[in-house]
């Protein structure tokens, strides 16, 4: 990769309870190899909430190259989510939650695109990586029992 096209992707952060990000990352990591711009921060009772809001903010400025910073968290409603909405008004920020190993690879992988584009795609891989994967199997065979 370019030093152009670093300058021009999104940062990434994963905000969650314990240490749910970190692991995330690391497996991401595992898959695809290192990445850069990229971090990781864990809301639990040993942080005081105004030193966790600060660590996401510092983080926010660090990764903004230019291109925004996409904030993934792990539930709509919880408080990881609660402190990453606060930026919405001070940094070039979008906040997708529900954040799951598909999604995460899907934002490494293009976050080339504008910083709305990417938290749009986000939220589709999300989505498109949460399969009831017994019933998706029992109808395609019942499909091809009845084809």
């Amino acid at each position: 990769m370019t030093d152009e096209n670093k300058k021009t992707q999104v940062g990434i952060i994963i905000v969650s309870h314990a240490d749910y990000g970190s692991a995330m990352l690391r497996t991401a990591e595992f898959i695809l190899g290192p990445q850069s711009d990229c971090s990781s921060i864990s809301v639990d009772v040993a942080h005081e909430v105004s030193e966790t809001v600060r660590r996401l903010t510092d983080a926010a400025q660090r990764l903004d190259k230019g291109a925004g910073v996409i904030i993934l968290t792990d539930m709509f409603g919880g408080t990881p989510t609660n402190l990453a909405l606060s930026l919405l008004t001070t940094h070039k920020v979008e906040v997708v939650t529900g954040v799951n190993l598909p999604m995460l690879l899907k934002v490494f992988s293009t976050r080339e695109k504008p910083l709305e584009e990417l938290a749009q795609l986000a939220g589709e891989a999300g989505a498109k990586g949460i399969v009831v994967a017994g019933n998706m199997l029992r109808n395609k065979a019942r499909a091809k029992n009845d084809g």
